[in-house]
């Protein structure tokens, strides 16, 4: 990995170089206020006021060299303009060949100034965050504040590059109208895009998207994944992750997540039925539910370390304790025992090889496909979610063969049980384990900033535009890195955290509320769907089928809710706007299920049960977005990553929430919904707050 200082260096436009944000001389600055601290010779007041002169004035030198660049290529586009009808009239090949090729040439100008655009977008957010972890303030909060909202704010032309719209509409209408089969449309604003673009409007595409978070709705259902990306990606990174390619057993990983999620839910509809069969109050469903996500808590740290060495195995361990785990769930029932029952859950919970199933589509995924994979892994987990209650509905039988009974409180262990051996048998006949990534110490050679911009629009289309790259120590004697900073470290940043402790020093405020909000999205969500069977039953009297229909419906709203916010909503508004608006209506769904008063009714049930359900869909994809861009790259690999936090959080939402409702079962049922509500809605709220508090460093 190479600091931010020596790539801005290597990478830079060699005729742009004065027009940088000079990266240098503001860590030097940084330093230098510390050291004027330490002995006195400053205040805190001047220092704020100082810094801030420095940044207003680099932004400027930016803004204003970004802004005569954007003028240069709108005068050369007009010229082209006047030429184009002319040509076109003509029909002379050569001149139309002339013609699209200086288009390309305006094209290429303008990846190099986009690129200029991301590596000072980059640089200061570096800067406003050492500044803040050197000095402890929160001056991003108030520079970006004062700075991107004032009317003549320079800053939005950094991170919003306003303008640039413009200048990429010219070039991609014209080349779109000097294709083939020109004529067969009346313009590009009147026909879906050309399936097959000019590669020139593909890399500024791709380039666009990252600046502007420009999302469709496969990237934006692949960030529900969570699958973090290390920096910009070497080609031969890439190249190492097609040799470990294979799609056999990247569909066996889908298929485990798809079984996986199946097992987890299909529980829910008779879990409240099951605990009454074996003398245990209805409410104990949580405890049972719940279990299961007990044991995930320890496994997914040992399954995350274990995929450092073997894909393959951890996979088999997974299929064996589900189907003993399953086994033992349905055989608690003819044993007459509560305590088989838990241990079989917990048992599941144990084969929990979600960590696998992310680590295998980052490590052995191609870039190409990477993002599809990952949209590919939340659509298994989204429709097992739905299958699981389903199929809860379909085993409404009962009899026995021999000793064994099989009614719709085992037949979901025994159908379990029979899926995973099937699965474990595909496993050992169809997996290919990759071979082992062989890890380098020798360094890239510099890089051309020409080749640059080519290869970051190319292929790290889904890459955000504020990196997390990290800094060392500087040469000759400059001390333009922070020591004592352990992210700036080269030695530390070139390997991935090694404990838990380590990985929690690398939480910055903003990625802790984040992580917060994860765990409060999590934990509403598990409250509304554990206790659904026991809240339904006692208001509505419904029956299995009824509540297991009831969950599939939710769970089936996943996909349409991301394409409509993927497609249309996350391009119309800031992410962290999508973020708050989205806790607010999670807030709305908590507040409008409660009883209070009037006699419970179904139409405010399922009204109050699909805003939360649906918000919280919605936010989970949003926050983990903006997870992504504020947590340290450090956590993008290794054993302690940041999709190993990220599980961590909501598995522990969970294990909360499944307790809530057993301990809120004391009270009594008609007690139940009120009491377990009141938590969520604490939770809610503070997560609100958290996240107005840190608003302005979600950027």
């Amino acid at each position: 990995m190479v600091a931010f200082g020596k790539k801005l260096k290597e990478t830079q436009i060699q005729e742009w170089q004065g027009y940088y944000i000079n990266y240098k001389l503001l860590k030097k600055k940084v330093n230098r206020y510390a050291q004027q601290l330490e002995v006195g010779a400053q205040d805190h007041h001047y220092v704020l006021k100082d810094f801030s002169r420095m940044l207003d004035s680099q932004i400027e030198k930016i803004v204003l060299f970004l802004l005569e660049q954007q003028g240069e290529l709108a005068n050369r586009l007009a010229d082209l303009r006047e030429q184009h009808d002319e040509i076109l009239q003509l029909s002379d090949g050569s001149k139309i060949f002339e013609l699209r090729e200086a288009y390309r040439g305006v094209g290429y100008d303008l990846l190099r100034l986009l690129f200029f655009v991301e590596m000072n977008a980059t640089g200061l957010r570096k800067i406003l965050k050492k500044f803040d972890k050197r000095f402890g303030y929160r001056f991003t909060n108030y520079y970006v504040k004062t700075r991107a909202n004032h009317p003549y704010s320079q800053l939005r032309q950094v991170f919003r590059h306003v303008g640039i719209g413009a200048v990429v509409g010219a070039v991609s209408r014209n080349l779109a109208d000097l294709q083939d089969h020109q004529g067969n449309y009346v313009s590009i604003y009147d026909q879906p895009a050309l399936s097959h673009p000019d590669p020139v409007i593909h890399s500024i595409k791709a380039a666009v998207n990252r600046l502007s978070n420009s999302t469709n709705f496969l990237e934006f259902l692949g960030k529900h994944a969570f699958i973090m990306q290390d920096d910009l990606p070497s080609p031969s990174e890439d190249d190492v992750a097609e040799q470990r390619y294979h799609f056999m057993s990247l569909l066996l990983n889908l298929v485990n997540t798809f079984l996986y999620m199946v097992n987890t839910y299909i529980v829910v509809p008779t879990a409240d039925d099951y605990s009454l069969s074996l003398g245990a109050a209805a409410t104990v469903c949580g405890v049972v539910i719940g279990s299961m996500a007990v044991a995930q808590i320890f496994s997914s740290v040992y399954f995350s370390a274990w995929s450092n060495r073997s894909y393959l195995r951890p996979l088999v361990f997974s299929s064996i304790m589900l189907l003993i785990g399953n086994a033992l769930y349905a055989l608690a029932y003819d044993l007459n025992s509560i305590v088989v029952l838990l241990v079989g859950r917990l048992f599941c919970g144990l084969g929990s090889a979600r960590a696998v199933n992310r680590r295998y589509i980052s490590d052995c995924v191609p870039l190409k496909l990477r993002m599809r994979a990952s949209a590919g892994f939340v659509s298994a987990s989204a429709l097992g979610m739905a299958c699981g209650p389903a199929l809860a509905c379909l085993f409404q039988t009962d009899f026995k063969i021999y000793k064994l009974t099989f009614n719709q409180d085992t037949l979901p262990g025994w159908v379990m049980s029979l899926s995973w051996l099937v699965y474990l048998l595909w496993l050992s006949i169809s997996f290919r384990e990759p071979p082992q990534e062989v890890k380098e110490n020798t360094r890239p050679q510099e890089a051309h900033a020409g080749s640059a911009v080519n290869y970051t629009a190319e292929n790290s289309f889904t890459q955000p535009l504020l990196l997390n790259v990290e800094s060392k120590q500087g040469q000759n004697g400059d001390q333009e890195y922070d020591d004592d900073d352990e992210e700036d470290s080269c030695e530390k940043t070139s390997k991935p955290v090694t404990s838990i402790v380590s990985a929690y020093r690398l939480l910055t405020p903003s990625v802790k509320v984040q992580l917060f909000v994860y765990f409060m999205l999590k934990y509403a969500m598990e409250i509304l769907l554990a206790e659904a069977s026991v809240i339904t039953a006692y208001y509505f009297i419904w029956s299995t089928n009824s509540v297991a229909i009831f969950l599939a419906c939710l769970g089936l709203t996943v996909l349409p809710v991301n394409i409509i916010i993927g497609t249309y909503i996350s391009n119309m508004f800031e992410e962290r706007q999508v973020l708050l608006a989205s806790e607010i209506m999670v807030l709305i769904g908590i507040l409008l299920s409660f009883h209070i008063g009037i006699p419970y009714s179904v139409p405010q049930y399922v009204g109050s049960a699909l805003i939360t359900f649906v918000s919280a869909e919605v936010l989970e994809g949003v926050n983990l977005s903006l997870l992504s861009r504020v947590m340290s790259s450090r956590l993008s690999r290794g054993t302690y990553n940041g999709g190993l936090l990220s599980t961590e959080a909501g598995t522990l939402a969970r294990v909360i929430a499944d307790g809530t409702i057993t301990m809120s079962g004391y009270f009594g049922v008609a007690r139940l919904l009120n009491a377990t509500l009141v938590p969520s809605l604490f939770i809610c709220i503070s997560s609100i707050v958290a996240t107005c508090i840190t608003y302005n460093s979600l950027y």
